[in-house]
C-alpha cells in the first residue's frame, strides 16, 4: 500500500520522500483536497511498469494481428446493405 502525503506537506519534505522511495521502497500518492494528484515511484518500478505496458501492447498488436480478415458469409453483404467489396491487386480476392 503506498503512502498518501498532502502536496503542500509533500513540498516540505521531498527529500524526506525521495528517500523513503529509493532506499525504503515505498511508493507515495501525493494528494490535493484528498485526491491522487501524482506518485513517486523507484526508477526500478518506473522501468517494470513500462516493460509491462510494452508487453502488453504487443499482446494486443500480435492478437489483432492474427485474426486476419475473413470473407464474409453468402448473403451477409446483402443483409446489412454493403454494396462494395475491397479486393486486392488486379480484382483479385486477398
Amino acid at each position: 500500500m503506498a503512502y498518501e502525503i498532502p502536496v503542500t506537506q509533500a513540498r516540505a519534505e521531498l527529500a524526506e520522500l525521495i528517500n523513503r522511495v529509493v532506499y525504503g521502497g515505498e511508493r507515495v500518492v501525493v494528494t490535493r483536497h484528498g485526491k491522487p494528484l501524482v506518485a513517486l515511484v523507484s526508477a526500478a518500478d518506473l522501468e517494470r511498469l513500462e516493460k509491462e505496458e510494452a508487453a502488453e501492447q504487443e499482446h494486443v498488436i500480435s492478437s489483432v494481428s492474427s485474426i486476419g480478415s475473413t470473407a464474409s458469409a453468402p448473403g451477409e453483404r446483402q443483409r446489412f446493405g454493403i454494396a462494395a467489396e475491397h479486393r486486392g491487386h488486379h480484382g483479385r480476392d486477398d
